[in-house]
């Protein structure tokens, strides 16, 4: 029982480690650019190809656990997730910096799933679900670390190293995951594991690179013939993919993706809301706290701290997040979506008043907070009510889907906002050329936020149907009463 739990303990701990890394570059990047003289492009990719990488991965990192032993396969995960976070703080250019990420997103794609699938194994039915809730309790803490740790880590250039703190520090945490659990984790292997998907892989980030490349690249590039080009070929990439993964399912039911589950109308609109939502955090997470500290002078922590405000008004309304879910299911995400929209415009109007000097920190925090609130209502019930028509056999798959597009649709975010931020900015940025593009970008974040509470009302009525369903009488209380 012991070593059951020092196990979950390693594993957990490097599923933080991961979700440190997912945030903790957002108060870097002024001084990434600073130090190692990085193209605005350069600086998108950081973030968004960390989480491209990670998101292209995902499914097939739980597939190598379930053939060669997922014990072997986190080993190697946080092995290359080490010695990529080492890369990255002896980069010497920005291309080596992105290259380095890439590294990196990729390995975590490849550590994380075997968190879940060893929690599977380690634990019985009625024991996960608190497992569940105290991974999910981590997963927060990490993104509020992540936005602290490397404001401070940043701004007090802990160890003498500056920004390449961040990265370093996952050395020593990587080297003693590595030890405890040759010591503690258990390595189970799938009874009956789905194939890999080779091809499915190369299509799927082919893809999204069609996409993402000419958006970030675009502006550099002078937006020539080939950057429309790829823009144009990628829904035909898409619809090929597509099309290899109806083949694959045909074959032998193992594509990257789960393609029957996209006919189900409640798992597609759970799919769309959830790829805007993180649209629209890519977006402002790029976007302001390049801000907070280019155009407004905030140092790393200073930025790290105005933008837990968010975390604090999160905190505030968690409590209820669950029972008003329970009563009101898809009009709760509606609700949260809009009140995150109208959060943004608030944060938006607060910039674009910011003329005449003055600090505006506070003035920044109180509509963070409320998109705070609007972020938990979102969030905490979208997955139940996405999954809620689909079949228990199904819901793993649906799930691994769910954190795929969750990645893939925050490194959009970052492509989309940085084509009007570093746009509107220009080569030389001022203070007001900072300010309207970040207003301008903000733009999007609402957009998104909002698009993702409409869609949420495609959500099904299931629970009117439950509630329907509960209220008739049975096969066998009408057999009862007719006799």
């Amino acid at each position: 029982m012991r070593r059951r739990g020092l196990a979950i303990v390693v594993l957990i701990v490097a599923q933080f480690m991961d979700l440190v890394d997912s945030t903790i570059t957002n108060v870097a990047l002024p001084s990434i650019q600073k130090s190692l003289k990085t193209t605005a492009a350069q600086l998108e990719w950081t973030m968004a190809g960390y989480m491209l990488a990670f998101a292209v991965l995902l499914v097939t990192g739980g597939r190598l656990g379930d053939i060669f032993g997922r014990k072997k396969v986190f080993m190697a995960g946080v092995t290359g997730f080490a010695l990529a976070s080492l890369a990255c703080s002896m980069a010497h250019s920005g291309d080596v910096l992105v290259a380095s990420r890439l590294a990196q997103g990729a390995f975590a794609g490849i550590m994380v799933p075997q968190v879940l699938s060893s929690v599977q194994v380690l634990y019985n039915q009625e024991e996960r679900a608190k497992i569940y809730g105290l991974i999910g309790a981590i997963s927060a803490l990490g993104s509020v670390v992540g936005l602290i740790l490397g404001g401070w880590m940043v701004t007090s250039n802990a160890f003498g190293e500056g920004w390449r703190s961040i990265f370093l520090v996952n050395v020593p945490v990587g080297v003693l995951l590595l030890i405890a659990a040759a010591i503690f984790v258990p390595n189970s292997k799938a009874e009956h594991p789905l194939k890999l998907d080779g091809l499915g892989v190369v299509l799927a980030a082919g893809t999204v690179f069609l996409v993402e490349f000419p958006l970030i690249e675009g502006r550099l590039a002078h937006w020539a013939w080939w950057i429309w080009a790829m823009l144009i070929a990628s829904p035909f990439a898409c619809a090929l993919f597509v099309r290899q993964q109806s083949a694959k399912m045909r074959r032998d039911g193992s594509p990257l993706l789960p393609m029957p589950l996209f006919a189900n109308r409640g798992f597609s609109s759970g799919l769309v809301v959830q790829t805007l939502f993180w649209m629209a955090n890519g977006g402002y997470m790029l976007t302001l706290g390049y801000f907070m500290q280019t155009g407004l002078g905030y140092s790393p922590l200073r930025t790290g701290l105005t933008l837990l405000g968010m975390t604090a008004g999160a905190m505030v309304v968690t409590p209820a997040g669950d029972p008003l879910a329970k009563k009101f299911g898809k009009w709760v995400i509606f609700l949260g979506g809009l009140i995150q929209a109208a959060a943004f415009v608030w944060v938006i109007s607060t910039i674009a008043g910011h003329t005449h000097g003055g600090d505006i920190q506070w003035n920044l925090i109180y509509p963070l907070a409320l998109s705070g609130v609007g972020m938990v209502l979102l969030i905490v019930p979208l997955m139940d009510e996405a999954l809620a028509t689909v079949e228990a056999s199904g819901a793993g798959a649906a799930s691994g889907t769910f954190n795929t597009f969750q990645q893939v649709g925050f490194s959009l975010g970052v492509a989309v906002a940085g084509v009007i931020f570093f746009g509107r900015a220009g080569s030389h940025p001022t203070a007001d050329s900072l300010r309207h593009a970040v207003t301008e970008a903000l733009w999007m974040t609402v957009g998104a936020f909002a698009l993702a509470g409409i869609v949420a009302l495609l959500l099904p009525n299931h629970r009117s149907q439950k509630a329907a369903r509960a209220h008739e009488p049975s096969d066998a209380a009408v057999t009862a009463g007719a006799r």
